[in-house]
């Protein structure tokens, strides 16, 4: 008997999986995403062409496919019972994706909102932390980093790695904030120096900087609200 056909013996530009890595799950079709569940098809039939056959009598309706059970998936060739599982549990958490409502964005546009967000994070430190703040252009939260532990310096803090943050989670604006546990809220020629090279930095690849904030239990102090930045 021929051996089954996986994807790992199709040439590259056939390669669902690779082809999701480099342009995006919104270039696959329907039988392709399904395939990369399922892994391998039948003898002398691709994972591709299965899932098109078996999606072919569904009228190529995700909903329709969602309502089959495990046994009238079995009855295709090639699907056995942990494959039917897999192709409705994809179909359930797609129903499910669809109830959901899109997650809202956090609001960072002022130093006060970013205070009240970062107060929850630092609030019962007795070290000091960095963190950073990737931000959409209306100033909506991506991802909050923490950057350092147990102090803030120019070493602790790599200020490539915020640029490459950035640049990953397609962040048009960030800020820095990191905490004193002394509940000084005195800036420190350290904490301006970073504040410096992190600007050129973002200078440099048009992102905007928008803040450094020191944050102590109950207040905060704002390079930008003092006009440093």
């Amino acid at each position: 008997m021929a051996d089954k056909l996986t994807i790992a013996n199709w040439s590259p530009e056939d390669q669902p999986r690779e082809r999701l890595r480099d342009l995006g799950p919104q270039a696959l079709s329907d039988a392709e995403l399904l395939a990369i569940l399922v892994g391998s098809g039948s003898p002398g039939e691709s994972a591709v062409e299965l899932m098109k056959r078996i999606l072919n009598s569904c009228n190529n309706n995700l909903n329709t496919l969602g309502k089959l059970t495990i046994r009238d998936l079995m009855e295709f060739k090639g699907i056995g019972e942990a494959k039917a599982i897999t192709i409705l549990a994809a179909c359930e958490l797609g129903k499910r994706r669809q109830r959901e409502q899109a997650e809202e964005r956090r609001d960072l546009g002022s130093a006060t909102l970013m205070y009240r967000y970062l107060h929850t994070h630092m609030q019962d430190l007795d070290v000091e932390e960095a963190w950073l703040l990737l931000m959409n252009q209306n100033f909506r939260l991506i991802k909050s980093i923490r950057l350092s532990h147990g102090g803030i310096t120019e070493t602790a803090v790599d200020v490539r790695l915020i640029i490459k943050e950035a640049v990953l989670n397609n962040a048009t604006i960030i800020a820095l904030a990191h905490n004193h546990p002394s509940g000084s809220l005195r800036p420190s020629a350290d904490d301006d120096r970073l504040t410096e090279r992190v600007k050129r930095a973002c200078d440099v690849m048009r992102i905007h900087f928008q803040d450094h904030l020191i944050v102590t239990d109950g207040n905060y102090y704002s390079y930008h609200e003092q006009g440093r930045l």
